[in-house]
């Protein structure tokens, strides 16, 4: 069985690029730019920001279920970015390069399992949590800081 990590789509957020500071506090939107690589992962292009790069940090919903595990966190995306193509059994190296959170949820937004693993080990926990045949999709966070970083279905299956 294969599986595919998948970014958050560009068109929630592309209407905020090149906005002002102004514009975007009023949505309690905050510019940042990144002074470390990696440190500013992209939610959309599921990539590391780079130094003097700008990104937006707001808070987004990233799980929109009618479920007491509905969620919402804050996340980073690139000014300009674009959305991530990532192939099919591969895992993008702004999460290999982190501690990762893995959920398996239903179709009912319901967890059903959690696992934490090295990004660089990932693959395995993924196979394994998606073998399940209750098991919809995956949510990947970010362990350390505990935010949204992708999500994980079956290859084909979105």
């Amino acid at each position: 069985m294969s599986f595919q990590v998948s970014g958050l789509p560009l068109a929630p957020f592309a209407q905020l690029f090149g906005s002002s500071d102004t514009e975007l506090a009023r949505q309690d939107i905050v510019r940042r730019t990144a002074d470390k690589s990696p440190g500013f992962p992209c939610r959309v292009s599921l990539m590391d920001a780079v130094p003097g790069e700008t990104l937006l940090l707001l808070n987004f919903e990233h799980l929109s279920v009618a479920s007491p595990y509905r969620s919402r966190h804050a996340i980073y995306v690139r000014e300009y970015a674009e959305e991530a193509k990532v192939a099919a059994g591969v895992v993008p190296e702004v999460l290999r390069r982190r501690l990762l959170s893995v959920r398996a949820f239903d179709s009912h937004g319901m967890m059903l399992d959690a696992d934490v693993a090295d990004g660089r080990e990932v693959e395995g926990v993924f196979e394994r949590m998606l073998e399940r045949k209750d098991v919809e999709y995956l949510h990947v966070h970010n362990a350390k800081p505990g935010c949204f970083a992708a999500r994980v279905d079956r290859y084909g299956a979105r």
